[in-house]
């Protein structure tokens, strides 16, 4: 009696399984303005794009009439972009790039709308060196080479980082590939080193390491970024909500999304050696 009882109970259970789609409504696009702006001139950039729902595929419209400028507050000096239909980027004219210890200002116009924010380029820490060695499999690690990063961190506050990764020239982007700390745990993460165990790599790839110290309203946004980006949509996740833009409106009516992150930026490039024969 009891077995009929718990197969009619997993019989039911079965039955009533089914895919459920949240109703998130749908909503005007918002313009998604993402800028970078940094003391190395070649990443320096605005892209801007309209949002999409939840649900939806394809890539963003992108924003082609926008007018974008970046001010520096402490001199006043001006940088007006251009926008590339290449890159689909707004790009600073004559390669201008940031000074460190200055603050910036962005101001992006669409239409009667004008949008800004500010952020400082705030003193880099200390990037000794990187290490690749050659690691065995174990658990939860594939074989393959693995680097470890060395340096300093002499700063009390302001310690908020990222770390990006570029294997043979293209950037590692995934959603497992966002490498961001604080000194949540002290500020001693570069000087014992910092293996990075998730990204294993093969002889003969090429590596380069780029580490960013980013202004706390950055590294919030992208901190929720990664949330959102393993927020699978199911019944026992929280419903999915966009970052919180450090981007806000000055004139005219509606919302924005997006981030302006200002950062020093500290680069390394190792060649892993081709394996002997």
């Amino acid at each position: 009696m009891k077995s009929r009882i718990l197969i009619s109970v997993l019989i039911l259970f079965a039955s009533c399984q089914e895919e459920v789609v949240l109703d998130l409504g749908t909503l005007e696009p918002t313009p998604v303005i993402e800028a970078i702006w940094t003391d190395n001139s070649t990443i320096n950039q605005v892209k801007i794009t309209k949002s999409k729902d939840y649900y939806q595929e394809g890539e963003n419209e992108v924003i082609e009439n926008a007018d974008v400028i970046i001010k520096n507050l402490d001199s006043g000096e001006a940088v007006i972009f251009f926008y590339s239909p290449s890159n689909k980027r707004y790009l600073p004219q004559n390669g201008i790039k940031g000074i460190i210890g200055q603050k910036y200002e962005l101001s992006v116009f669409i239409g009667d709308k004008e949008y800004f924010s500010q952020g400082t380029i705030l003193e880099p820490p200390i990037l000794d060196s990187l290490v690749v060695e050659f690691k065995e499999e174990r658990l939860f690690r594939e074989e393959g080479y693995y680097l470890t990063v060395y340096g300093k961190i002499p700063f009390t506050q302001d310690n908020n980082y990222r770390i990006r990764i570029f294997e043979n020239d293209t950037l590692r982007n995934s959603r497992f590939d966002y490498l961001l700390f604080d000194d949540s745990f002290g500020t001693s993460i570069l000087d014992d080193g910092f293996e990075l165990s998730g990204f294993p790599f093969k002889a003969n790839d090429k590596i380069r390491l780029e580490l960013f110290r980013l202004n706390k309203s950055a590294f919030d946004y992208l901190n929720q970024l990664v949330s959102l980006l393993f927020n699978d949509g199911g019944l026992f996740s929280p419903p999915p909500q966009n970052p919180k833009s450090n981007i806000k409106l000055r004139s005219g009516e509606g919302s924005v999304l997006g981030y302006f992150m200002t950062s020093p930026i500290l680069s390394e490039t190792v060649q892993i050696p081709e394996e002997q024969p």
